[in-house]
C-alpha cells in the first residue's frame, strides 16, 4: 500500500522557519465546519472524496461525488499509456526543451526532471508535460498530492484546451519554491513565492482574452492545519479546483479553500485535460529562470505527484 505522504504531521522547526523574512500579519482562514465522520480530519484525509469533504463538506445538497477513474491515478504502476500521454510544447522565449525521457512514473509517483543540456544553446532546460487523454467539463473537481522541484520554476497542474484563438485554461498552481530573483518586481510578490500558490484562469473566445488570477499563501492555512507556512518543496501538498460551473473555479490546498476566481465576462465552453509540467523562464512573474547548477541535482531537479483524483457531481 502507497504511504501516505500528506498525513504526515509537518516536524515543529520546519514550520516555524518557514516565514522568511516576511514578518507582514496575515489572515488566517476562518473556523472551519468540523466534518461528519470524526475519524477523518488533517491527519487523516478520506481518499474516496475530495480531501476537503473531510474537513468541511461544501457538496450542494442533493448531489454526491462520483469519482473519474480515467482521470485518477495512485501511480504504484507503471506509465499508464490509457489515461496518460506526454505532450511537448517549449514555452516561447525560455530555455525550455521537452521531451520524454524527462518524465515518468517509478517508486510511487509521476515525476518530471529538469535537467541541463548546453550543447542544445539555448534551449538548455530539458523537461517534459504529461497530459491526461479524457477531457472533462464541469461540475468537477480534481486534486493531486504534489512536492516541488526546488529550483526557479514552475511547477504546475492545470486544465487546458485550445488555442490562441479559442481556449478555456484553469491553472491550479504555478508554483516556484526557490525564485532565483530576490526581490519584489512591480506587482510580483516573488518573496512570498515559495508558499504562493500562483492560481489563474484564462478564457479566450475569438482571440479575445479575459483573466484572472486567485492567488493564496499557505501561511494564511488554519492553525491546525499541520502544512500550514510549509514550502512547496519540503513536502507534499494537496491542490485541487472546484470546477463548479461556467463561470466559477474555487481552488482548495490541504484540505482547505484557498484562491477563487470568477469568470464575469466570458464563459468556460470547453472540456478541459488535466496536465503537469515543468519550466523556467528569466521573467519577475516566473520568479526568474533556473540556476544551471540546481538542475545537475537529482535531489532537487524533480517534480513528484503521489497521486491525482478526479470526481464529478452528480445527483444522489
Amino acid at each position: 500500500m502507497k504511504t501516505i505522504k500528506y498525513s504526515l504531521l509537518a516536524p515543529l522547526w520546519l514550520i516555524l522557519s518557514c516565514g522568511g523574512n516576511n514578518t507582514k500579519k496575515m489572515a488566517v482562514n476562518e473556523e472551519l465546519t468540523p466534518a461528519k465522520d470524526e475519524k477523518f480530519g488533517f491527519k487523516n484525509f478520506d481518499a474516496t472524496k475530495p480531501s476537503f469533504v473531510s474537513i468541511d463538506d461544501k457538496a450542494p445538497e442533493g448531489m454526491k461525488w462520483v469519482k473519474v477513474e480515467k482521470l485518477s491515478d495512485e501511480f504504484n504502476g507503471t506509465f499508464d499509456t490509457d489515461k496518460w500521454v506526454k505532450t511537448f510544447w517549449n514555452y516561447g522565449n525560455t530555455p525550455v526543451f521537452m521531451q520524454e525521457e524527462n518524465s515518468g512514473v517509478s517508486n510511487g509517483n509521476l515525476w518530471i526532471k529538469a535537467t541541463l543540456n548546453e550543447e542544445r544553446g539555448d534551449q538548455w532546460f530539458e523537461t517534459s508535460r504529461v497530459r491526461s487523454k479524457n477531457a472533462i467539463r464541469f461540475p468537477m473537481y480534481t486534486e493531486c498530492s504534489v512536492k516541488a522541484a526546488n529550483i526557479s520554476a514552475f511547477t504546475t497542474f492545470w486544465l487546458n484546451n485550445g488555442n490562441s484563438v479559442t481556449r478555456d485554461e484553469i491553472d491550479i498552481i504555478e508554483n516556484n519554491p526557490k525564485p532565483s530573483i530576490k526581490e519584489n518586481v512591480g506587482e510580483f510578490t516573488i518573496l512570498d513565492y515559495p508558499w504562493q500558490m500562483n492560481s489563474q484562469f484564462f478564457i479566450v473566445k475569438d482571440s479575445d482574452e479575459e483573466r484572472n488570477k486567485g492567488n493564496f499563501d499557505n501561511r494564511r492555512l488554519s492553525d491546525k492545519n499541520p502544512l500550514k507556512g510549509v514550502k512547496w518543496n519540503e513536502a507534499y501538498h494537496i491542490v485541487g479546483a472546484w470546477w463548479k460551473d461556467e463561470n466559477t473555479v474555487q481552488f482548495y490546498l490541504d484540505g482547505e479553500p484557498a484562491g477563487k476566481v470568477t469568470a464575469k465576462e466570458k464563459k468556460f465552453t470547453l472540456k478541459q485535460f488535466i496536465i503537469w509540467d515543468l519550466w523556467t523562464q528569466d521573467t519577475p512573474w516566473v520568479g526568474g529562470e533556473a540556476i544551471k547548477s540546481d538542475l545537475l541535482d537529482n535531489s532537487m531537479n524533480t517534480m513528484k505527484v503521489d497521486w491525482v483524483r478526479t470526481w464529478k457531481l452528480k445527483k444522489e
